[in-house]
């Protein structure tokens, strides 16, 4: 039907797990589960994330976390375990090695330059 999600595509069924993933669905859960809330298989998922963003769910889904944790050291005085549990991440292990990633320090180190 015209004005439909379907209407606009398979960038429509993109823009709406991506709107999942934000809020955590691969936090707990893995790409089947995301897949089949869209009605859709994970390997199709997949390529539809490729075609469209170059990426794949789980990266978006690392990426979104990392976002999470960043705003939250800006904004609040949590603890480095607090964020690491708030922003969707399994371990403070894997936050510090995912953000190490990324901006290429510690996140100890942003928060401290935040403080000032």
């Amino acid at each position: 039907a015209p004005r439909s999600p379907a209407w606009n595509g398979t960038r429509a069924t993109v823009d709406r797990a991506l709107r999942l993933i934000e809020d955590g669905a691969l936090d707990e859960a893995d790409v089947e589960a995301l897949a089949g809330r869209l009605g859709i298989g994970a390997r199709h998922l997949t390529r539809l994330f490729r075609r469209h963003l170059d990426t794949t769910p789980l990266a978006a889904a690392r990426t979104a976390r990392i976002q999470r944790a960043k705003r939250l050291i800006d904004t609040t005085d949590l603890g480095m375990t607090d964020i690491a549990l708030a922003a969707g991440f399994g371990s403070v292990r894997s936050f510090n090695a995912a953000f190490q990633q990324v901006y290429r320090r510690a996140p100890s180190m942003l928060k401290r330059r935040a403080r000032r």
